[in-house]
């Protein structure tokens, strides 16, 4: 943590040839092409490894000192580093390279679509200024473009103090995958920051164009309705048979309602956490004739600082007990399986500083105001880890004119616009600069 406040420290003349050196090198081209490539490299969570020995390979190639780091036989992290000379701090840029879907029409429909869109297959195209293919813009666009500030900076020959680490990680989308080691849920990124990757502070890449300070975390639910096994030929009031099914819908139907004014009730500095019913599963799709005894519905509920799981597990504890309570024929029982909880940096930190400068810098104006986020990433559990973090961005594509093919929900994250990352690859490239062309010592870390 910075010593005074910095919030308009300026560069100094030599810090701003750097960076106006360093600007003039980017290369949208290399960008896009890194893109195409990168997303051509299928990375489903929990299988990465073929993606990231690829951004190994390249970074090598690029002047940026690069290893592998294997957590299964297909699953790793991507980690490099521009070597400072040991005076400054190290600064960790980080995205996530596992796409959400897994590519495939067996396992993605219906649940993501009618059909397989071209954003949702890993098999890219190039549409001008576009990239279009599953991951093509989160993550795939995150990683290339730090890679590619990391690029201008070797590219224009910069003195760094300190070292910039380069890294992206495995198993960072929020889902659970079973067959493949449970990963997910932020793994590949614990394992990274437990075996041998540290950083004074650090910057995360995901999609919108703000800066934040805190990072939401999540809780997820599984809730049980019970009844008996029937058959369909019963006629309905017969006694020692009852559906699991219906007052599942009722429970459905009252947590919604808890979901709807949740928001409200936990609203911080810039975390508005939202949470929704996101699967229901009961009884055998191939025996309709056997409605099936217990009804499962799952529930992602997000979380802000301030908040942690036990809070949240008794809130929730609270609502079902209520609920069965307003309803005799519900017969229910819960359990939490997934916990996640919010992390926050010190808005004073420098590098919260560093980024807002950076905004300034790119946009020529004054950061003024950061709208309501609930998207959990793998910032908080970096935070968590010890490494204090803000997350900058890009301009979402979805608030922008494309393609109406691709315009209808999210997709595979596909559709990635190259001149709108450049503007993060600036700001990527102010905070190195400011961040790691000075020494520990101004910056009060000694």
């Amino acid at each position: 943590m910075a010593s005074a406040k910095t919030k308009d420290l300026p560069f100094t003349e030599q810090q701003q040839r750097w960076y106006d050196a360093a600007c003039a090198r980017i290369d949208q081209s290399r960008l896009k092409q890194l893109i195409f490539e990168l997303t051509a490299r299928h990375s489903p969570t929990g299988a990465e490894r073929e993606a990231s020995e690829y951004m190994v390979d390249y970074m090598n190639a690029a002047g940026i000192e690069a290893h592998y780091q294997p957590i299964t036989d297909i699953s790793g992290n991507c980690v490099g580093r521009l070597r400072g000379s040991g005076t400054g701090p190290s600064l960790l840029l980080y995205a996530p390279v596992d796409t959400l879907l897994e590519g495939d029409p067996a396992k993605d429909i219906p649940h993501a679509g009618r059909e397989m869109r071209a954003d949702m297959r890993p098999e890219p195209y190039i549409d001008g200024d576009l990239v279009i293919g599953l991951g093509a813009s989160n993550p795939k666009s995150m990683v290339s473009l730090i890679t590619e500030a990391a690029n201008c900076i070797v590219d224009a020959g910069i003195e760094l103090t300190g070292d910039v680490i380069v890294a992206t990680a495995g198993g960072g989308m929020p889902w659970n995958v079973a067959e493949r080691n449970n990963a997910g849920i932020s793994n590949g990124v614990s394992h990274m920051l437990s075996h041998g990757v540290a950083a004074d502070f650090g910057i995360i890449v995901k999609p919108w164009d703000e800066v934040y300070y805190e990072h939401p975390g999540m809780i997820w639910f599984k809730v049980t309705t019970w009844g008996t096994m029937g058959y369909a030929g019963i006629p309905r009031g017969t006694p020692g048979f009852r559906s699991s099914i219906v007052p599942g819908a009722k429970v459905i139907l009252e947590i919604e309602e808890w979901l709807a004014a949740y928001p409200d009730r936990h609203t911080s500095d810039q975390i508005k956490p939202e949470g929704w019913i996101a699967a229901v599963r009961a009884g055998w799709p191939d025996k309709p004739a056997l409605p099936g005894a217990a009804c499962e519905i799952y529930i992602d509920v997000r979380t802000a600082p301030g908040q942690t799981a036990a809070q949240v597990e008794r809130e929730f504890a609270e609502e079902m007990r209520a609920i069965m309570a307003r309803h005799d024929d519900v017969d229910a029982e819960w359990e939490t399986i997934v916990t996640c909880d919010a992390a926050r940096t010190d808005p004073d930190h420098w590098i919260v500083e560093s980024s807002i400068r950076a905004w300034e810098a790119v946009h020529g104006r004054k950061y003024t105001e950061t709208p309501y986020l609930s998207g959990q990433t793998d910032a908080a559990a970096i935070c968590r880890l010890g490494i204090p973090l803000v997350r900058i961005g890009y301009p979402w594509i979805g608030d922008k004119e494309m393609p109406e093919e691709f315009s209808e929900g999210l997709g595979g994250m596909g559709v990635a616009n190259v001149p709108d990352l450049v503007g993060t690859v600036k700001a990527v490239i102010y905070s190195i600069i400011d961040s790691c062309t000075r020494t520990r010592s101004e910056m009060g870390l000694d």
